[in-house]
């Protein structure tokens, strides 16, 4: 298997453990021709959505660029124009799951744990403006916006109350 193929099913498991921990259910769709990868729900909201969802995109990086603040992302222009938009049923996100550059550091085991290295964060392109790139697009990801079971039911609460994160 390529590194890609790897850290394409390590930001999957990764995001599932998560929606686990929170008490969230995912699914992947059979087709991935909309930019998503995995679909994140909540069930029995007792105001706003019953049942809120949103959709994912999930990216894996082993390139840590940026500073302190703002993560620097990459994203091809498929995938920006189809996250971003106010024109979509369910809030859309982008994940990007930050690595080291070795697979074997990825997860770290120890006798009494196990410990996945570095971090991901997400982002919404909902209000991104049009651009006029070819290829791709450069995104300041905050780094404030890290990907947490806490940030999670978080941005399930804003889909149960089509607030916008």
């Amino acid at each position: 298997m390529d590194d890609n193929q790897k850290k394409e099913l390590f930001s999957k498991a990764f995001v599932k453990a998560l929606a686990a921990q929170s008490g969230l259910r995912s699914a992947e769709p059979d087709v991935d021709d909309d930019s998503i990868d995995v679909i994140i729900r909540g069930r029995g909201y007792p105001t706003g959505i019953r049942n809120p969802q949103i959709d994912v995109q999930l990216k894996c990086t082993a390139n840590d660029e940026g500073d302190e603040d703002f993560l620097k992302f990459s994203l091809s222009l498929k995938n920006y124009n189809d996250l971003r938009g106010e024109d979509v049923l369910c809030p859309r996100y982008l994940f990007v799951l930050v690595v080291p550059p070795n697979c074997e550091d990825w997860l770290v085991h120890q006798s009494t744990s196990s410990i996945i290295k570095h971090c991901c964060y997400w982002f919404s392109l909902r209000s991104m403006p049009v651009v006029k790139n070819n290829t791709s697009v450069t995104l300041s990801i905050p780094r404030s916006q890290r990907l947490t079971s806490k940030s999670m039911i978080y941005l399930m609460n804003v889909a149960n109350t089509r607030e916008v994160a």
